[in-house]
C-alpha cells in the first residue's frame, strides 16, 4: 500500500483507530522500539495432530516482504506433547494449545512511525473494551500445600532424579481487561525485552517476559537463559547484584547447572565444537528485581529442520529445572492445574526461517473472563520453601499491580 503522509496525526488516529477497534492485533517489544502486527489473513490453531504439518510448511515457503512471517505462541502442552510426554488429570480451561497469525499489516513504532501493509484501505469496526475487574486475585495453592510439593521435590534431588526443578503457582481473579491500555502501562515500568500482547476476539495475552530463548539467523542459534533472582533494594545497583549472585552458592550452582543444560540443548542441533558462551554471567535489571543472565552460541548443523530446534530447545530448561525430560514427569505429575500458555513460548518464523522465540513467563492470560498470572522459582538442595513461594510473588508483583 502507498504509505500514508508522514503527518503524525494521521499516524496518531490511524494507530487510535486500530487500538478502539475490534481487530485482532500483536504488540512485540523489539531492540528500537515496537511492532504492531494485525491485517491477519491466516489464522493457525495448533493441536497434536497438524504441529508437525505445520512447522514443515514454513519450508516451503518463499519470503519476498517484511509481511512473510507466522507470528504467535506455543502453550507449555503441546511442547511437552511434541517432546513425547503426555499430560494427564490436569483442571483445564480448554484454552488454545497453540495459535499463528500470518499479518498482512505491520505498523513499526520507532522515533517515526511506519506502516508496512499489502492491503490497500483499512476499516475499522469500534469496540471500546473497559477493564472490570469482578473479583481480587486467589492463589491456586496455599503455602502449606506448597511446602508439601516443596518437600517432595527435595527428596527427589536428594535422590539424585533432579538436581533442580521449578514449582508454579497461579494468581486468579475474575476480570475483563483491556489489553493494549495494561500493556502500554506496564512498558512505562517494566519494558522487558521480550515484551509482547495479544488481543484477539476471544481471549488476550499481556507479557513482560524476559528470557530470549531462540534467536536464529541463518545457520547462527542464540539462547540467553535467565538463572537468578534478586529482590530490588533502593540501595541496590547491578554492581551490587552481580556480586550478591557470584558469592551467593545457590543462585550460582542454579545458574551454572541452567547454562550446561542449554548448552547440552543447542548441542544437538548445532556442529561439534561451534557452542559457545558469549557472555558469561551478567546482571539485568527489572522493576521489582535483578536477574543473572548468560548468552550462549552455536552454528546449526547442516539440513536441521525447524522441528529439531523446536524439541531441542522447548519448553526452555531455565523455566523448568535439570535434567529437562525427568524434570517434565516429576513436574506432570505433581501440578494438577493446566499451564496453558506459562513457559510455553511467543515468536515468529519468519519464511525464510529465520527465528525469534521468547519463554512466556510474567504473563497475564485473560480467557473467558479470567485472568491468572503465573510464576515459579527454582528448588535446589540448599532451597527455602519460603523463601521460593515468596520469590513466585514478586515475579508476579508488577503484573498484579495493573489491576489496582
Amino acid at each position: 500500500m502507498k504509505e500514508p503522509s508522514q503527518h503524525k496525526f494521521k499516524f496518531n488516529s490511524y494507530l487510535e483507530d486500530l487500538y478502539q477497534s475490534d481487530k485482532p492485533l500483536i504488540i512485540y517489544k523489539v531492540d528500537d522500539g515496537y511492532n504492531i502486527y494485525t491485517d491477519f489473513s491466516n489464522k493457525i490453531i495448533l493441536t497434536k495432530k497438524n504441529i508437525t504439518k505445520f512447522l514443515k510448511s514454513i519450508e516451503n515457503k518463499k519470503y519476498q516482504k517484511e509481511t512473510d512471517l507466522y507470528i504467535g505462541f506455543f502453550g507449555y502442552e503441546i511442547l511437552c506433547n511434541l517432546i513425547g510426554l503426555n499430560l494427564k488429570n490436569k483442571k483445564r480451561i480448554n484454552f488454545y494449545r497453540g495459535i499463528f497469525y500470518k499479518p498482512e499489516t505491520i505498523i513499526k513504532i520507532r522515533k517515526d512511525i511506519k506502516i508496512i501493509s499489502s492491503l490497500k484501505k483499512h476499516s475499522f469496526n469500534y469496540q471500546f473494551n473497559k477493564t472490570q475487574i469482578l473479583s481480587p486475585f486467589n492463589i491456586n495453592i496455599s503455602y502449606t500445600k506448597y511446602k508439601k510439593i516443596f518437600e517432595l521435590f527435595s527428596k527427589k534431588i536428594r535422590q539424585g532424579e533432579t538436581y533442580q526443578i521449578k514449582i508454579c503457582t497461579k494468581y486468579k481473579n475474575k476480570s475483563f481487561i483491556n489489553p493494549i491500555n495494561f500493556f502500554w502501562k506496564l512498558m512505562r515500568v517494566n519494558a522487558s525485552p521480550e515484551s509482547f500482547m495479544i488481543k484477539d476476539k476471544d481471549y488476550s495475552i499481556v507479557s513482560c517476559s524476559p528470557e530470549t530463548l531462540i534467536d536464529k539467523k541463518k545457520n547462527k542459534i542464540v539462547t540467553k537463559p535467565i538463572a537468578g533472582t534478586l529482590k530490588k533494594k533502593l540501595s541496590y545497583n547491578k554492581n551490587i547484584a552481580l556480586k550478591y549472585f557470584k558469592n551467593n552458592e545457590k543462585e550460582t550452582k542454579e545458574h551454572n547447572m541452567i547454562v550446561d543444560m542449554e548448552r547440552s540443548d543447542l548441542s544437538k542441533i548445532c556442529k561439534p565444537g561451534s557452542v559457545k558462551i558469549l557472555k558469561k554471567k551478567y546482571v539485568e535489571e527489572y522493576k521489582h528485581l535483578f536477574h543473572y543472565v548468560t548468552s550462549i552460541g552455536g552454528i546449526l548443523n547442516k539440513n536441521i529442520k525447524l522441528i529439531d530446534i523446536i524439541k531441542a530447545m522447548m519448553p526452555g530448561g531455565s523455566v523448568i529445572g535439570c535434567p529437562k525430560i525427568r524434570t517434565l514427569e516429576l513436574l506432570n505429575k505433581q501440578e494438577n492445574e493446566s499451564r496453558n500458555i506459562f513457559t510455553g513460548s511467543f515468536g515468529f518464523f519468519k519464511f525464510n526461517q529465520d527465528m525469534r522465540f521468547n519463554i512466556i513467563i510474567r504473563s497475564i492470560l485473560n480467557y473467558k473472563n479470567q485472568s491468572e498470572i503465573s510464576a515459579a522459582s527454582g528448588v535446589v538442595l540448599d532451597s527455602s520453601s519460603k523463601k521460593e513461594f515468596n520469590e513466585n510473588y514478586i515475579k508476579a508483583k508488577s503484573l498484579l499491580e495493573l489491576f489496582k
